[in-house]
């Protein structure tokens, strides 16, 4: 897993980049990102989704590391306030001394929205095996979001697509704001962010969900995207609790390419029912 080079900024160095934040899911079925609802819920309005911010997060971790980070790097992001449409985002990356990124997002007023560790896998990363995955059909029809059909179906159903690197990656690079030549054209390899949506993708294809918010996500990737790749994602149950009136769900999902290499891997977080605001 070692690349020949293995840049490393210097420790201390910052560096930041500022993009206009945007929600390119008011149409999707979940309704968190509606501004009517996600009133209900005590945000100010609809919530720019996590897989975004995501996004926004590695693109100054891949123009530090370079191209080669895709197959063998690792992302950490946990979001902590919603950004909304069209506040200016600053993502703010540190070095630290050893080796590793420290990852910002800060809203206008200067509030941390998001923060996360990026840096390169260990030498000695063990990395996951399909048959730690097993495939499973998905649910027809899918049960509602509960603690108990999560628990009994601990295995989630598996998804399969093609990545194509045109109209539907541009959409998605379009939404991201992402210019880096290294995702367009026909040379292009598939965005983190997109692969991080492949987590949402396979909870949202095992249960039927209301309103519902991407908490975090730890993700390692270990094999570049080409255009024309097959990809299966597979997930299994980590965990499904209950906190301060919220009910989450912890998955650990893999996505493996055609030949059954893994790509990703990541411990995805999710609220499946967030608790309501108070009313009066």
């Amino acid at each position: 897993m070692t690349a020949p080079s293995r840049p490393l900024p210097a420790p201390g160095e910052v560096r930041e980049y500022r993009v206009r934040a945007h929600n390119g899911a008011v149409h999707s079925t979940n309704k968190i990102h509606d501004d009517t609802v996600a009133k209900e819920y005590g945000f100010a309005g609809g919530l720019v989704p996590g897989v975004t911010v995501y996004a926004y997060m590695a693109r100054l971790v891949v123009e530090l590391f370079g191209p080669a980070w895709l197959g063998e790097g690792r992302l950490s992001g946990r979001f902590h306030k919603p950004l909304y449409e069209g506040e200016l985002a600053t993502v703010r990356v540190t070095a630290n001394a050893g080796g590793t990124l420290a990852v910002e997002v800060l809203n206008p007023a200067g509030d941390l929205c998001a923060t996360g560790e990026a840096g390169w896998l260990p030498e000695e990363a063990v990395i996951a095996t399909a048959d730690l995955f097993p495939r499973a059909a998905l649910p027809n029809p899918r049960p509602p979001a509960s603690q108990a059909a999560f628990r009994a179906s601990p295995v989630l159903g598996s998804l399969d697509e093609t990545f194509d690197a045109g109209e539907p990656n541009e959409t998605f690079l379009a939404e991201i704001a992402d210019d880096l030549p290294l995702w367009h054209g026909g040379a292009a390899v598939a965005h983190p962010g997109w692969l991080i949506r492949k987590a949402n993708a396979i909870l949202v294809a095992n249960a039927d969900l209301g309103p519902w918010i991407h908490v975090s996500s730890d993700a390692i990737f270990v094999r570049p995207v080409a255009p024309g790749t097959h990809l299966s994602t597979r997930a299994q149950l980590l965990d499904v609790f209950e906190r301060k009136g919220h009910k989450f769900v912890d998955l650990d999902v893999a996505v493996f390419d055609g030949d059954d290499q893994l790509v990703m891997r990541a411990h995805h977080t999710s609220i499946y029912e967030p608790r309501r605001a108070a009313t009066d």
